[in-house]
């Protein structure tokens, strides 16, 4: 079982048949939830599901609603980005995450290993976005 980190391929080509809105005030609402070590999650993960999925106090099936930023351009890069999302005195154990859009049939947007299990006992577990430029947004278009 691994988690890798990316852009699913299902993704890349919705966007070219214009199935995903990253709109900040009218797009569409995108989540994320938490895996553990035991999912396999990657270039060809096509949909949110439970399998898998982690489990604790204070942490819901499905994650949590993420803030979109508008998307926007960085040179010739175009990029879009999410607030840093927490997931308040939670007890969980995750490995990583998945993106996906609740709006359209849970599809997946990308999915991110985070290096080794990452736990919160009764405090709060945070997922920190990188910054939205040309080389670091969590999405970006080159």
């Amino acid at each position: 079982m691994a988690i890798t980190s990316t852009l699913t391929t299902s993704f890349k080509t919705e966007l070219l048949t214009g199935v995903h809105n990253f709109t900040n005030s009218s797009g569409d609402t995108f989540k994320l939830a938490l895996y553990t070590s035991s999912a396999t999650l990657g270039a060809t993960t096509t949909a949110f599901s439970t399998s898998q999925e982690a489990s604790g106090t204070n942490y819901t099936s499905g994650g949590a609603n993420l803030t979109n930023v508008t998307p926007s351009a960085d040179g010739t890069t175009a990029i879009t980005d999410f607030a840093d999302l927490t997931f308040g005195t939670a007890t969980v154990t995750a490995r990583g995450c998945m993106i996906y859009n609740s709006s359209d049939s849970n599809k997946s947007v990308a999915t991110i290993d985070f290096g080794g299990d990452k736990t919160s006992t009764a405090g709060d577990f945070t997922i920190v976005f990188p910054a939205a430029a040309a080389s670091t947004a969590i999405i970006r278009i080159a």
